[in-house]
């Protein structure tokens, strides 16, 4: 098990977690700041200089998910992660990632008063000159603080909250250890979608709306949003699969077989391995009929009808290359084959 310490900067993780691997038996600390630490060392210059936060490189992502995995194959027990997450698509990607792995999370949330917060990036000691600290430290710190307000909407429904502003460390610690122990610390609620260990054949299925706006979702257990669908399973047609897939996510029982858009081959990515990615058309909803649309919680946590150019700030750049193509295909009237986003032939 992993208890994900989460908080805006000084609201006290560190100290914290070291505190609670005292109490939690069999637990280990894992501060993935040392990964950041060791991508500052590996990475090119000209790489890093293209970031201005370790998290945004997805090296750092992925090796938070590997290297957890592999401490607690090694260790077993719990880890216990002190780590900022501000921006929920990254929450996504490395919870989801956990999940695929089986491993479940609890998620808490440091958070004191903003009043307390400045209070304690004033007077918070740091290593090196003064004048250095101040510019680099604690105005880094002060100006996350928006950063992080404007995440607690997401936050709060995600994680358990600990108010610690009044607490000491070891409250704080003891706090947390209660509520894991009487489970009102909850593990995270997400699809576990296990990682392919070869090329997929995946199906999504196209609906819109009387307007001609295209239906997206926006997964928990991954970054950005996505077509309604999954994975085509051993034994099935890929369009069944697509059908399978809507009646599972929202509650939607399609009466017509989809017609079919593109065909898209997408390249390996690792440690993707890419594969067939089909797009079909499941025709219009009414309005009464989008109404009645229902989302699994555990998989995905909303859905939204949007034009062409909203998708295209909505999805990954491949997957909206294949949404584009694939409106195309539907106004010509006949499909269309892509090789990783691209028409061929």
């Amino acid at each position: 098990m992993i208890v994900w310490i989460n908080g805006t900067f000084s609201a006290g993780k560190t100290s914290t977690a070291r505190e609670l691997t005292g109490i939690l038996p069999d637990s280990t600390l894992f501060d993935p700041e040392f990964i950041g630490d060791a991508l500052r060392v590996l990475l090119p210059r000209k790489r890093l200089a293209e970031v201005t936060d370790y998290q945004d490189l997805p090296s750092w992502r992925r090796l938070v998910v590997d290297t957890a995995a592999a401490m607690l194959a090694e260790l077993g027990g719990v880890l216990v992660v002190p780590m900022t997450l501000l921006r929920q698509d990254y929450r996504d990607e490395i919870f989801g990632g956990l999940a695929a792995r089986r491993i479940p999370v609890r998620h808490v949330l440091l958070a004191p008063a903003e009043t307390i917060l400045r209070q304690r990036i004033a007077t918070r000691e740091e290593p090196g000159e003064p004048q250095q600290v101040d510019l680099h430290v604690r105005q880094w710190a002060y100006d996350h603080i928006p950063v992080y307000q404007q995440a607690l909407g997401w936050l709060t429904a995600d994680a358990h909250v600990v108010d610690n502003g009044a607490l000491s460390v070891r409250e704080t610690a003891e706090r947390i250890a209660e509520a894991i122990r009487t489970e009102r610390a909850g593990l995270c609620d997400i699809v576990q979608t296990p990682e392919p260990t070869r090329e997929t054949v995946a199906a999504g299925v196209l609906l819109f709306d009387e307007h001609d706006r295209v239906l997206l979702v926006d997964p928990t257990y991954k970054a950005g949003w996505e077509f309604p669908g999954g994975v085509v399973e051993a034994g099935e047609a890929p369009a069944r699969a697509g059908v399978r897939e809507v009646a599972e996510e929202l509650g939607l029982v399609l009466d017509h077989p989809p017609g079919l858009l593109v065909v898209d081959w997408e390249a390996p990515q690792p440690p993707g391995y890419g594969g067939l990615r089909l797009l079909f058309d499941g025709g219009r909803l009414t309005e009464e009929a989008a109404q009645r649309l229902r989302l699994p919680g555990p998989e995905l946590r909303a859905w939204r009808f949007v034009t062409e150019s909203e998708a295209a700030g909505l999805l990954p750049q491949h997957r909206y290359e294949r949404l584009r193509w694939a409106l195309r295909a539907r106004e010509r009237g006949h499909p269309l084959y892509l090789e990783a986003g691209t028409p061929v032939g």
